[in-house]
């Protein structure tokens, strides 16, 4: 059997994905900043392991609730336009932490900051209006390398906390983080607005139901069941590694920035690969293979009774190379599931991941005196044979029924 060659990019579908990568990037930096700069603020305000864990999530929590309404008015007023509006709006939030010195108002301005994820929803439906379904996987897949954004906080935060002394009002140490994030995302506000063409979305009216209508399918529910898996632990991870690194291996704040990052780079670079991997060999079997290596790194990581730091190093790379596929197969799933509707399932999907995102960091915590210090791999283990089952158990019945059988 033969395929058609799929239709190549225009040049201004590239732009649109070059545009959303960019802001994207940006906009997870300044999204799990906390898991870095709130290091600093919980030795400054003596917070506990819980307030500082509840800092850290708490710019998760409003990001995936915002991520379903993002996508439905990214679906029905243009991508662009609502990316620019996003990424101004985050940049006043990063910007206004400058003057924050309590507790209370670093919650308020975290739920702000979090503004930051509805991006996601953004960018997949914009992508979705200038791509064809046949390379969205590829597309999809290089937009969500913006995950990497993670990195640029991990690596380059604690250098940045260091750059300048503490007493330099409102910029000096932690604070120059969300300073220059904020300064970065006006920036590319400016890329994205002049750079972009201009937003095209359809003409149909579509009534609030028609957008909501795909929401009744067992499969977006199921698609979001992964995505807590390949993306939710992937930003509890971000959140959770350096102060396990640095509480358990007894590292530097710089330290356990870099060996965070080695876990990142691949759970968000090879993005990309899985988007091809799945345009080129579906992404039924693409998500299968993703589930399994993730598996294969999570079993060591508790059965070993106290894993070294270079095998924790080892294990979580591995554990970042299967999220980082499986996060590109499952919004290829969703492209070929609801090509028209990228906006609303992409949405709910992310929402659902990210609050994975924001509960499994608050579930490590509250495990951890009763588990350990590695509570954090064993609630991940559970989580991934439960969504590794759901995944077999409706393909099989999909097959039994012959619907769909490439798919989940």
């Amino acid at each position: 059997m033969t395929h058609a060659t799929p239709p190549a990019l225009t040049p201004a579908a590239r732009r649109v994905v070059f545009s959303s990568t960019l802001g994207f990037t940006l906009m997870f930096a300044a999204w799990v900043m906390f898991a870095i700069v709130g290091l600093p603020i919980r030795k400054q305000l003596g917070l506990s392991d819980a307030q500082f864990t509840l800092l850290a999530a708490l710019p998760v929590l409003t990001g995936s609730l915002l991520r379903l309404p993002a996508g439905l008015l990214a679906d029905r007023f243009g991508g662009k336009r609502l990316f620019v509006i996003n990424t101004l709006l985050t940049a006043l939030f990063s910007l206004a932490l400058c003057f924050a010195h309590s507790y209370n108002t670093l919650l308020a301005l975290a739920l702000g900051v979090g503004l930051a994820g509805a991006s996601f929803a953004v960018g997949n439906s914009w992508i979705a209006q200038w791509v064809p379904v046949e390379r969205r996987g590829l597309s999809l897949g290089t937009f969500g390398a913006g995950n990497a954004g993670a990195s640029l906080t991990k690596l380059l935060a604690p250098l940045l906390i260091v750059a300048l002394p503490a007493a330099i009002p409102f910029i000096g140490g932690w604070r120059f983080v969300p300073f220059l994030i904020g300064l970065l995302l006006i920036a590319c506000a400016a890329v994205i607005q002049f750079g972009a063409p201009a937003d095209r979305v359809s003409a149909s009216p579509r009534t609030l139901a028609d957008w909501l209508a795909p929401l009744k399918f067992a499969q977006v529910w199921r698609f979001g069941l992964y995505y807590v898996v390949f993306f939710g632990a992937y930003v509890a991870l971000s959140l959770y590694l350096p102060k396990f690194y640095v509480d358990t291996y007894k590292v530097s704040l710089p330290e356990a920035g870099l060996l965070t990052a080695l876990f990142i780079f691949p759970a968000s670079l090879l993005r990309p690969l899985g988007g091809y991997l799945s345009d080129r060999f579906g992404p039924r079997s693409v998500t299968l293979a993703a589930f399994v290596v993730m598996l294969l790194a999570l079993a060591p990581l508790i059965t070993l009774a106290a894993p070294g730091l270079s095998a924790v190093l080892t294990l979580t790379l591995v554990l970042g190379i299967g999220m980082g596929v499986g996060k590109a197969s499952t919004y290829t799933l969703v492209a070929q599931w609801f090509p028209r509707d990228m906006g609303v399932v992409g949405g709910l999907v992310g929402l659902l991941g990210g609050l994975g995102g924001f509960f499994l960091p608050l579930i490590f915590s509250a495990l951890k005196p009763s588990l350990g210090s590695h509570a954090a791999f064993q609630t991940l283990l559970v989580t991934t044979l439960l969504a590794t089952a759901v995944f077999l158990v409706s393909m099989l019945r999909l097959r039994a029924r012959g619907l769909r059988p490439a798919l989940a």
